[in-house]
């Protein structure tokens, strides 16, 4: 019994302590789930987070996705699609300087609930909580210098102008070094886990400029409250050269800007991925962004309501390629939205696995107009192929593109399955060349015939 004790007392000392180090295991797999920021930009409602809460715990938590993330700037009560509102923001805050939810917005949050009652709501259908928040301190709490909990130092005490985000206003630097910096951070996150958060994506922390400093204190925070909370940094391009510094803290960082639909940014993954790929571990995973797919811009930050723009030769292309890549999965689209074609990208038993248990993750060659990439099924030896027609220029509807089956390390006769299809594509040996679309893409687990 005193030795039980012993155990129990220093664990909770090295979580308070902010050094635990089991977050990673937070996230076995790539984390899927749903953001509102594609669809909903700012202004999403309590009403909007709901309903599509409703629709992955009935179509998509079966096949994996579990998480529901309310973006940026949950706490205005008067924002507006297509930007920010900036002009006359009308902020909630806190008498400790801590955002909380706008109320005409989020109704359940009225008489200082905060997200408690939503995150009730999500977690009551088998579903978990995620918000988006920016880096720092709010201005309003430095104007009004208001208290720090925890500490003798206030607002305008742990502040700085300097490092401000440069495209949206609401927050100063916090720096790690004054007193009550940490005390800040860690009151926050003791909200957030009183709230009964599981996912946090934290804004402007890792480009253009990033912040170690603020990171380490976010990690500290969210390990003293011994909740698990998933971390996702934003925006990216997170520098490369701090690749280990963030593999350490965080459980999946942003390798672009924000993404949309369109081929040119799609197209640019490949090289990104590529970069990156060297820097995934067991729940540590480099981040392509959002899936903008399904119907998106509806109050969005760009372009009007519509369907994605992607082809669906593109949308495969997509999903093929975070998929072998093992990049988190966060659709964009609303999904009560979602028609036929949509939903089956997202529920692909054979294209799910690929993402969830693969190993030994690579590119094979990525050309101007063809790439490829291959993985490993470590329960049966089998590989995984993933064949991407990137042609520019006008070509013929399909294109062969030839693959080396010695350099996967199969030899003789091989069954290939296509995994999109779920069909038995054949037998093949020395070279596989699949036809595929312009812009498109092919995924197949190849087994070595006994």
């Amino acid at each position: 019994m005193m030795r039980l004790l012993a155990l129990f007392i220093l664990t909770t000392f090295l979580v308070q302590r902010g050094q635990s180090q089991d977050f990673h295991k937070w996230a076995p797999g790539p984390p899927m789930g749903w953001n509102s920021w594609d669809c909903y930009g700012p202004t999403v409602t309590e009403a909007e987070v709901k309903a599509n809460t409703d629709y992955m715990a009935k179509y998509l938590k079966p096949f994996g996705w579990e998480y529901v993330v309310v973006d940026i700037r949950w706490y205005v009560s008067n924002d507006k699609s297509h930007g920010y509102n900036e002009t006359d923001p009308d902020y909630n805050i806190d008498q400790y300087g801590r955002f909380v939810p706008a109320v005409n917005r989020f109704p359940s949050a009225k008489n200082g609930q905060g997200f408690k009652p939503l995150a009730d709501y999500i977690h009551s259908k088998g579903l978990k909580f995620g918000i988006h928040i920016m880096r720092g301190i709010p201005v309003k709490a430095v104007v009004e210098n208001l208290p720090v909990k925890g500490s003798s130092a206030r607002a305008a005490d742990i502040y700085s102008k300097e490092g401000q985000c440069l495209w949206l206003h609401d927050m100063y630097t916090i720096l790690p070094e004054k007193e009550g910096a940490q005390a800040y951070y860690n009151s926050l996150f003791e909200m957030y886990a009183g709230w009964g958060l599981d996912f946090v994506k934290v804004d402007d922390l890792s480009s253009p400029i990033y912040f170690a400093g603020e990171i380490e204190m976010i990690r500290k925070a969210i390990d003293r409250t011994g909740r698990k909370i998933v971390l996702s940094t934003s925006p990216g391009e997170t520098p490369v050269d701090h690749a280990a510094h963030v593999q350490q803290h965080a459980n999946m960082w942003r390798t672009v800007g924000d993404f949309w639909d369109n081929w040119k940014q799609l197209k640019e993954h490949f090289q990104v991925f590529e970069r990156w790929n060297k820097w995934r571990a067991p729940g540590a995973y480099p981040d392509g962004d959002m899936l903008p797919l399904g119907r998106i811009g509806i109050r969005a930050e760009r372009g009007q309501p519509r369907m994605s723009g992607f082809t669906k030769d593109e949308q495969y292309t997509l999903m093929t390629l975070w998929s072998i890549f093992k990049s988190p999965l966060m659709f964009g689209g609303n999904l009560p939205d979602n028609d036929p074609f949509t939903l089956s990208l997202l529920t692909n038993k054979n294209v799910l696995k690929v993402l969830n248990t693969s190993t030994g993750n690579r590119p094979l060659f990525t050309e101007d107009d063809k790439a490829a990439w291959t993985a490993d099924d470590p329960a049966t030896g089998a590989k995984y192929l993933a064949v991407f027609n990137t042609a520019d220029a006008p070509a013929t509807a399909t294109t062969a593109i030839p693959v080396d089956l010695n350099t996967l390390g199969m030899t003789g006769f091989c069954v290939i399955t296509d995994l999109w299809s779920g069909k038995r594509v054949g037998s093949f040996s020395g070279t596989f060349a699949p036809a595929i679309a312009r812009h498109g893409a092919g995924l197949y687990r190849i087994e070595q015939r006994k």
